[in-house]
């Protein structure tokens, strides 16, 4: 996955309950929390495994997905267009076992600190109500 060499992209599965959150909610929370606008990368991180992509599983939620990015086009939310991949999912592979609770392993890493943990505190305070306590 490290090498791009397997095309997968580096994701998360969410299972979710619509009568206590909605896909359109969950996709707003998804692009306060990374940038749409540049292909193949995320901060430092580069290559095709760091593109922005949405796995929808129902012709709703790609029309969702389509309508969302739609309306954070015509709001300028960005200053690049989004290039987040709309694309219907095939397959979810699990992270290697050093992966998996990354962040609550390694939160003092510099890594973390510097680039998860400014997201982490945003999540916290813009989403306080929606967290479980």
């Amino acid at each position: 996955m490290c090498t791009g060499s397997t095309g997968h992209a580096e994701s998360v599965q969410i299972t979710f309950d619509p009568s206590v959150i909605s896909y359109h909610d969950l996709l707003q929370i998804f692009f306060a929390f990374h940038d749409p606008t540049t292909l193949n990368r995320q901060g430092a991180d580069e290559g095709t495994q760091y593109r922005s992509a949405i796995f929808y599983t129902r012709p709703e939620q790609e029309k969702t997905a389509h309508a969302v990015i739609a309306d954070l086009t015509k709001e300028k939310l960005f200053d690049h267009p989004i290039v987040t991949q709309v694309v219907p999912f095939k397959a979810f592979y699990s992270a290697e076992k050093y992966h998996q609770e990354y962040y609550k392993q390694n939160s003092g890493q510099p890594y973390c600190q510097f680039v998860i943990s400014p997201k982490v505190a945003k999540l916290k305070k813009l989403y306080a109500a929606r967290l479980k306590q």
